[in-house]
């Protein structure tokens, strides 16, 4: 289940979806580097490489991005 009532909600892939979002929402290329939002994201939020790839197939998902691509996100919005 997605939703854990006893899990940290800054470990939910709701909330880091939200901050990978605003992440994503910044760059002004539609085409943005894995490793650059993953250095950028756990800066501020201090997360594995593992929960990273389940919060970009969470995003994914419900078509905020697109497939990667040699190593880049593509941006849906």
């Amino acid at each position: 289940m997605i939703v854990n009532r006893d899990i940290n909600p800054k470990r939910d892939v709701y909330y880091l979806g939200a901050k990978t979002i605003e992440i994503l929402s910044i760059e002004k290329n539609k085409v943005v580097d894995f490793f650059d939002v993953f250095q950028e994201l756990n800066a501020s939020e201090d997360i594995s490489i593992n929960l990273f790839i389940l919060t970009l197939d969470w995003l994914y998902l419900i078509g905020s991005i697109e497939e990667l691509q040699q190593g880049k996100i593509v941006k849906c919005f």
